[in-house]
């Protein structure tokens, strides 16, 4: 098993000199977004022990769910949807900390898929690279939507590229993750041959970024991370790209969601005074109560990364992944989420499809682009 050696001396400067591949990446200054799910499940372990009185200490970023654009859609998929509840979780790249609203990208974008009957929840990573309508007549990386106009533009995204019905959403920030790990006793994981050095190269710039100071990994093997060192290990790009870094991040949820269940009541309320304050969402108190009634009964299923089918391409010398083509991704994720065979898209995904292929040049793709 391995262990950790120490990454900073008392005075908070490294303990060894930064490698080129290092100061790089302080360089970069680019925040790479992290995990909501664990979050949520928290919140509704929060609201079931504790009841609504906390929840006030929660961000209000004022988005009614009600106004929140989808398409018209088949009146068959409207109805498997009404079986589903369905929630946006964005991982921001936020400038200051804390500040979850407009301007801050949304490199972590997963939808969490909750059946009513069953309690199955089933996560989908939507790429952040991925080539879509943001939701404002324009085209380009679906993180910027958020960046544009909020959640509320995030959510509309999603709901008109992929023909869903998202109205809420949970965003949160670096140091929520860090905090909520921590108290939570740290993960265990098995950290790959591969991985290990890169946990430590992302440890110096998220240390930057949160002020928190930590321990590198002294090698690979099963281990229990830390807050600093899990939410490094779930920024990872350089192994299996942002295809690979988003897997990384819903293994974490899942073993997050297991402790968190097994969690004492004084760890769930301190977790709720120290990081309820660094999320926000539009979940209503009455909502979040009938789902905290059920919360025990819910269980991480599948994951999966959207698109299934795709091309890495240029545009304008930006890389961006491209569906290939939206329309055959689009029914791919509605047979995963929602088990859905039948499924027919509306227009708008069928106009977007076109668009986004004549942008991009990608079209109907057979094979899977893993």
């Amino acid at each position: 098993m391995a262990t950790n050696t120490k990454a900073r001396n008392g005075k908070g400067s490294p303990d060894r000199r930064l490698t080129k591949k290092q100061k790089k990446l302080r360089r970069r200054r680019k925040l790479i977004g992290i995990l909501a799910a664990e979050l949520l499940l928290l919140l509704l372990l929060g609201v079931g022990v504790w009841g609504l009185g906390k929840l006030d200490k929660i961000q209000d970023l004022d988005v009614d769910p009600d106004k929140v654009e989808m398409n018209d859609m088949e009146d068959v998929t409207e109805e498997v949807l009404k079986g589903y509840t369905n929630i946006a979780l964005f991982g921001l790249d936020a400038r200051e900390m804390g500040e979850l609203g407009a301007g801050n990208r949304s490199d972590t974008i997963i939808i969490a898929s909750i059946n009513n009957e069953t309690k199955e929840v089933r996560l989908a990573s939507i790429f952040r690279d991925t080539y879509l309508n943001r939701a404002d007549d324009t085209y380009g990386k679906c993180n910027a939507a958020y960046k544009a106009g909020g959640p509320n533009q995030a959510m509309a995204m999603l709901n008109t590229n992929l023909d869903l019905n998202i109205k809420y959403f949970v965003s949160v920030d670096f140091l929520a993750l860090i905090k909520t790990i921590d108290l939570l006793g740290g993960i265990e994981l098995d950290v790959q041959d591969n991985e290990w050095e890169w946990v430590n190269n992302y440890m110096y710039e998220t240390t930057a970024v949160t002020g928190e100071y930590g321990l590198f990994l002294d090698g690979p093997g099963l281990q229990t991370l830390s807050g600093l060192q899990a939410t490094s290990y779930c920024r990872i790009r350089a192994v299996g790209n942002d295809f690979g870094r988003t897997e990384r991040q819903r293994k974490v949820i899942t073993l997050i969601a297991q402790k968190a269940k097994s969690a004492s009541l004084g760890t769930i309320n301190q977790i709720i005074d120290e990081v309820f304050p660094l999320i926000a969402t539009n979940i209503p108190k009455a909502e979040l109560l009938k789902m905290a009634a059920s919360m025990m009964s819910y269980d991480i299923g599948e994951t999966g990364g959207f698109p299934t089918l795709r091309e890495d391409v240029r545009i304008n010398g930006a890389a961006i992944v491209a569906p290939a083509d939206l329309e055959a991704n689009v029914k791919e994720l509605h047979k995963f989420l929602f088990n859905e065979e039948d499924y027919y898209p509306s227009p708008t995904v069928l106009r977007f499809n076109e668009e986004i292929a004549t942008q991009t040049g990608v079209y109907a793709k057979e094979d899977s682009g893993t």
